[in-house]
């Protein structure tokens, strides 16, 4: 095959050839130079191997050690690079370095990906997006990471591992188990707005270019006279959104589980660069205080029309990664890492976040993971009290010193950058969560947001997943959805009698109080 009739994908490597002048010279992690490459050193032609071949055990030990620990989330995705601009004068709320000018390009980094499946895993899986997005500031870098729903399964991060769990493997037979997933779902009905999402034809974007980026979690915004709103982040897809109906996913699945990395490169290097419109919805703490609803419940939309959308800038993406490992498999990405003008809200998940974001990165990457040039904060100057660690490979802030307060020109603090004050009040204890409102908002989802054949489709999907499941787990689905709106729990319960009588299993409707 000519290779210019391949897509740029599969003509990377030709590509890489045309751009080399000269052959490198070959060697080791040392870099010295390698006489012969195909041929260990040995005792005669048949062994054994001396131990002093360096070339062999640099190879070798290098290799044993090139998968570092795969993400226990979002494991398999694809970044790329590109730039904000800000396009609307948002500084009335907010003091962050990259809205404080019209026109002002800030360069930034985003990883998309799945997420409960593993590295290897089919792209179109039916599965929440990440929307992932580090800005590069001169007031170093502002992770916002999000997915690609405005909401999420849970509001209290300490059932995020058991969800998770819920999401991978069963631990003895190593399969996925469609009843841990639906007693999980069917057990905390806060799950029903996300996963009316998930099995909606949202739940299978064509790819990543097609989808919308969101925040999700409730954020604080800080001007330069101290003071501070709540705000949510949306990105609006500039390509439209586009979504693939379950035959084809599936079909994709099998022909071509790289689908959204292959589709993504290849529009970057042809030189369509994707791009977003960034927006906010804002909400003052005293609107924050009296609304109907908890704002900082992560199951939960704010309504446009109570909160419109605000115009912000516009991403693109224009660069692919140089090599994938570098700048895609190490790049860390953290809710934790905020600058001057951004600062988190009282909501539970982001708090959780917060924490084990970092704490991650610091497992799968080293302590020093920021020093990794994906990670660095190459527009502002790091200069703190941190010292060594493995795989440190800067300068280790040379003779500076390493204690504070110090009397030899250590860096100094800056009240101005002071996080904004809040006051809180409350007794402290575990608030059970479970039986907050659960359903009102998936309710509005089905009937008002989605039309017919969306509905018919939303209940299909679910009924051909939920069939596996035992049948109490059924029952326990249907009366949660029934909760939502009474013809959402009828219509799945209707949809999972016919696939019962295909299958020739015997039908026990659902007559709960829907």
């Amino acid at each position: 095959m000519a290779s210019n009739s391949r897509d740029k994908v599969s003509n990377q490597l030709s590509e890489y050839k045309k751009s080399q002048m000269n052959l490198n010279r070959l060697t080791t992690g040392t870099g010295a130079p390698i006489g012969e490459k195909t041929a260990s050193l040995t005792v005669g032609p048949k062994g054994p191997i001396l131990l002093q071949d360096f070339v062999f055990t640099d190879e070798m030990a290098h290799f044993n050690r090139e998968r570092i620990p795969e993400r226990v989330v979002h494991a398999k995705g694809a970044g790329a690079f590109g730039y904000l601009e800000t396009t609307h004068d948002i500084r009335k709320y907010c003091k962050a370095a990259l809205f404080q000018e019209i026109g002002k390009k800030t360069r930034l980094a985003v990883r998309f990906s799945t997420v409960g499946g593993e590295s290897g895993s089919a792209d179109t899986a039916r599965d929440p997006r990440g929307f992932a997005v580090k800005f590069y500031t001169e007031d170093g870098n502002w992770d916002l990471v999000g997915n690609n729903t405005p909401i999420f399964f849970i509001r209290d991060p300490i059932l995020f591992p058991s969800f998770i769990h819920t999401q991978k493997r069963n631990p003895q037979t190593h399969c996925k188990d469609v009843d841990m997933f639906w007693d999980f779902i069917t057990l905390r009905p806060e799950t029903t707005h996300q996963v009316s999402f998930l099995f909606s034809d949202r739940g299978t974007p064509d790819g990543y270019r097609h989808m919308n980026g969101y925040g999700s979690h409730t954020f604080k915004m800080v001007n330069d006279f101290g003071d501070a709103v709540y705000c949510k982040f949306h990105f609006k897809t500039d390509q439209g959104i586009k979504n693939l109906m379950a035959e084809e996913a599936d079909r994709l699945a099998g022909s071509n589980p790289d689908y959204a990395i292959q589709d993504l490169y290849n529009s970057i290097e042809n030189g369509n660069f994707p791009s977003w419109t960034l927006y906010i919805q804002v909400m003052t703490f005293e609107e924050a205080e009296n609304y109907h609803l908890n704002p900082f419940d992560l199951t939960k939309v704010w309504p446009h029309s109570d909160y419109p959308l605000i115009p912000v800038g516009r991403m693109v993406l224009d660069r692919n990664p140089k090599n994938y490992f570098a700048e895609v498999e190490q790049i860390a990405f953290s809710p934790a890492h905020m600058i001057p003008g951004i600062e988190p809200s009282p909501d539970k998940m982001l708090q959780g976040r917060l924490f084990s974001y970092s704490d991650t990165h610091r497992h799968r990457l080293g302590s020093n993971y920021l020093q990794i040039p994906v990670n660095c904060p190459f527009k502002a100057r790091v200069s703190n009290y941190q010292r060594d660690g493995p795989q440190c490979v800067n300068d280790n802030q040379a003779g500076a010193p390493n204690y504070f307060p110090n009397s030899f020109s250590g860096p100094v603090d800056h009240k101005r950058h002071t996080e904004c004050p809040f006051k809180i009040s409350g007794d402290v204890m575990r608030y059970n969560t479970a039986d907050e409102d659960n359903f009102s908002q998936v309710g509005i989802f089905y009937k008002q947001v989605l039309n017919q054949a969306e509905r018919k489709r939303l209940v299909k999907n679910i009924a051909n997943h939920l069939i596996g499941a035992q049948e109490f787990l059924q029952k326990r689905a249907v009366h949660n959805f029934g909760q939502a709106d009474p013809e959402y729990g009828q219509t799945l319960q209707e949809e999972l009698d016919k696939l019962k009588r295909k299958k020739g299993m015997p039908s026990n409707s659902v007559q709960a109080n829907l």
